[in-house]
């Protein structure tokens, strides 16, 4: 929007002073209740804006802009649930969505637009886009969408607010997103983003029970155990020397991605598309995504997964 000839809205943005809402305001303006959800990986969560269209009357468009966004209320995050078959949970999602909308305040017929994306591994799910139709059937008028993983890395790249920190000052960024089960890199330069790539590394691509016993176990983490000759069992407990050794495995892949020169074999495998070419001077590199909490250590809770393992390996390569 910034290459456009007409000035435009920020999220940061309010309209000054009130403006009365007659029938000529409604012809120029359009305020919209809208709802995000976002089925993960590893968590899912809400949120819900209003928003304030206006359209570019003064250069003779029909065009409507966003000139104001307002978060109303976020969810809090639940860790995405999984039954005994790796299906999602659509019972447990449902309640929490709807518990969510009571928390707001809201109804279904509140909500004039919204989005669903499945993103990660929970797309693979086989029920993945039949959860996402059901809740579209009774929250609004929706778009459903399956997050594919070069979009990812691009929203990624923009809702970590890596983009704009490129362009203040002009300089290249690497945001590399490191989420349960994937992590998308975004190479960005001045606000534009010039490659994505993608890796299946993760935080929970293996979970634990509170008696830590693994009650999940990604194919990733499959192959990267065979790799190592460790085995995975579900029901079964991992010895701390091998759940060390996996998440400083994963961390090399991670990092061989990041610096994109030749891939070992086992980075090849876990790639999931091609990896970064570009030769463009990297000036920072950012984190984002749920494990990127443990690498800044904003996090210190242990979620039953390998993310607080897999960030203490990501730290110790990027800061020495």
């Amino acid at each position: 929007m910034h290459d456009d000839p007409f000035e435009h809205g920020h999220d940061d943005d309010t309209p000054e002073g009130e403006v009365a809402k007659d029938d000529y305001y409604y012809t120029e303006n359009i305020e919209l209740t809208t709802v995000g959800i976002d089925i993960g990986s590893s968590t899912s969560h809400l949120m819900f804006s209003k928003l304030l269209l206006q359209r570019l009357g003064q250069y003779h468009s029909s065009r409507y802009v966003v000139v104001s966004r307002e978060t109303i209320h976020r969810s809090p995050i639940l860790l995405t649930p999984y039954n005994a078959d790796y299906t999602i949970n659509a019972d447990e999602l449902d309640a929490f969505i709807r518990q969510t909308y009571a928390d707001a305040g809201l109804t279904h017929d509140d909500i004039d637009s919204g989005a669903i994306i499945l993103t990660g591994e929970a797309v693979k799910r086989t029920n993945a886009h039949a959860i996402a139709d059901l809740f579209a059937e009774h929250a609004g008028k929706f778009v459903c969408a399956s997050a594919g993983h070069n979009l990812e890395a691009i929203m990624a790249a923009h809702g970590s607010g890596a983009a704009a920190l490129s362009r203040q000052p002009a300089r290249t960024i690497l945001n590399v997103d490191i989420g349960g089960g994937t992590s998308k890199l975004a190479l960005i330069k001045n606000g534009e983003i010039l490659e994505t790539a993608a890796t299946n590394v993760g935080g929970r691509l293996i979970a634990f029970d509170p008696e830590g016993r693994i009650v999940r176990i990604e194919p990733a983490a499959n192959i990267v155990a065979d790799h190592l000759g460790i085995k995975l069992h579900l029901g079964q407990t991992l010895a701390p020397g091998d759940a060390k050794r996996i998440a400083d495995t994963l961390a090399d892949v991670l990092l061989e991605t990041v610096q994109h020169g030749k891939l070992s074999p086992l980075a090849e495998q876990l790639m999931l598309t091609p990896p970064l070419t570009s030769t463009e001077p990297v000036d920072s590199v950012t984190f984002s995504g749920g494990v990127s909490e443990f690498v800044y250590e904003r996090e210190e809770r242990d979620f039953g997964d390998l993310a607080r393992l897999l960030a203490v390996f990501v730290r110790s390569r990027t800061t020495a």
